[in-house]
């Protein structure tokens, strides 16, 4: 067992599965600590994230990742920002149905990204480097776009506006000052859904911003 997996990491990422209401199978489980124990490996070297401790990264990495898990459906989801893979690994690991791109320039942390997609066997996850306005999207869009903490609601939005399909949305994860963000928003864009979430072993307002094109919905208000 590496430093990085003490039965305090395991028990606090038990514990929160459950908190969550996340009933997972021993790969999965096995999966998620082992994406802790790459990321905490990784870190060392690589500066990928602030959170130093193996079990803060149980929570404000995993546990933060899997609580928006209810709110994605398995059309194909592109996470914008994505930094060292997050929350798109966490959301591949636990739907592995789910085909997840990851979007970052950051070469380092892309190349987190495919060690980690390698070492875990995710079929269902593509790491791509690219600056966002660059990117080349699928035919047709994505369906869901997901953001943990990219930019601003509207720079997310603006920058990412050519990359979502017809009748799709952003998922934007966000913290209390959300609320002041919205009022840069243009008047086509609107929020469709709006959740607070509750993060284990996480202190502080945490939620889910669903927003939409009110223009691709006419009848929608």
């Amino acid at each position: 067992m590496s430093e990085a997996m003490t039965p305090e990491v395991n028990r606090r990422l038990t514990q929160g599965l459950a908190t969550l209401g996340l009933d997972i199978d021993a790969q999965r489980h096995g999966q998620l600590l082992r994406l802790v124990e790459l990321l905490h490996k990784w870190n060392r070297t690589y500066n990928l994230t602030a959170i130093r401790s193996p079990e803060e990264m149980v929570a404000r990495h995993v546990l933060d990742s899997a609580v928006v898990l209810p709110f994605v459906s398995e059309a194909p989801l592109l996470d914008v920002g994505s930094g060292p893979g997050l929350p798109g690994l966490v959301l591949a690991i636990l739907q592995p149905r789910l085909a997840v791109t990851l979007l970052d320039s950051n070469g380092k942390k892309v190349r987190f990204q495919r060690q980690a997609v390698m070492e875990l066997g995710l079929a269902n996850v593509v790491p791509v480097q690219a600056r966002v306005e660059a990117f080349e999207p699928p035919q047709g869009g994505y369906t869901q776009i997901i953001s943990r903490a990219f930019a601003s609601l509207a720079d997310f939005v603006d920058l990412t506006g050519h990359l979502l399909g017809p009748d799709g949305c952003w998922l934007a994860m966000k913290g209390p000052a959300a609320d002041e963000e919205l009022e840069a928003l243009e008047a086509n864009i609107a929020i469709r859904e709006r959740h607070q979430l509750e993060v284990p072993f996480v202190e502080g307002e945490r939620q889910l911003l669903i927003i939409e094109r009110t223009d691709s919905h006419p009848g929608r208000l």
